[in-house]
């Protein structure tokens, strides 16, 4: 393969840690993939970028699923280099262009040297400081909200746990997630519903246990996701 591929892929379940003789340049486009890179976990989202080097050993997941614009090149230019084993952020162009190339059917031949040099060109040529930020625990933020679901919870309690302010932390959240804190607790909230309409729970209890008023504000919440 010495003509960089670009591809539209689509992540769930990890398929256990491989590595590959070339670099490996992901896009992020829809929803969140856990990476790990040489045993070291990164996050992407859309909007961030991430680096792998030839012979470092990955492997990608996501729980609810996720989409990754994919390069796959033998192209070892400096930029790759200075940011293989990271998640970096990119610019709105490489946003537009992202949208526009999920509007395609085939990323056909004609269409693959202009979207890899554009994509490329988003690329910063240094890691961004904002990776070096305090890392927030997804997992222990979860938790938490699962253990709270059935109370209001506010910005500012999620952002304590975190050690961040209300700005910073929703900032973050955008950032890390795609979406606002509390479209997060939402999500959380209708995650749970949907698990104890499976196993037959009445309405009224579901709205009591996951934090509804009422069961009509819960029917309607399921019926709009």
């Amino acid at each position: 393969m010495n003509t960089p591929a670009l591809s539209l892929r689509r992540y769930g379940d990890s398929k256990g840690s491989h590595a590959h003789e070339h670099f490996q340049v992901l896009w992020g486009w829809q929803g969140a993939l856990e990476l790990e890179i040489q045993g070291r976990g990164l996050r992407m989202t859309s909007g961030r970028a991430a680096v792998i080097a030839p012979g470092d050993r990955h492997d990608f997941w996501s729980s609810a699923g996720s989409a990754c614009f994919v390069l796959d090149s033998f192209d070892a230019s400096p930029v790759l280099a200075a940011l293989a084993g990271r998640v970096v952020d990119t610019d709105t162009a490489a946003l537009h262009l992202l949208r526009f190339l999920s509007s395609r059917h085939t990323l056909d031949d004609a269409l693959q040297a202009p979207a890899v040099a554009m994509l490329l060109s988003t690329l910063p040529a240094q890691p961004c400081t904002r990776s070096l930020a305090r890392r927030i625990d997804w997992p222990a933020i979860d938790a938490w909200i699962d253990v709270h679901i059935a109370e209001p919870i506010a910005v500012a309690q999620l952002a304590a746990l975190a050690c961040l302010s209300p700005s910073q932390f929703a900032a973050r959240c955008v950032d890390e997630t795609g979406i606002a804190p509390i479209a997060y607790v939402r999500e959380r909230r209708l995650q749970l519903a949907r698990r104890l309409r499976a196993e037959g729970w009445p309405v009224q209890r579901i709205a009591e246990r996951c934090g509804y008023r009422s069961p009509s504000a819960l029917t309607a919440a399921l019926r709009r996701s």
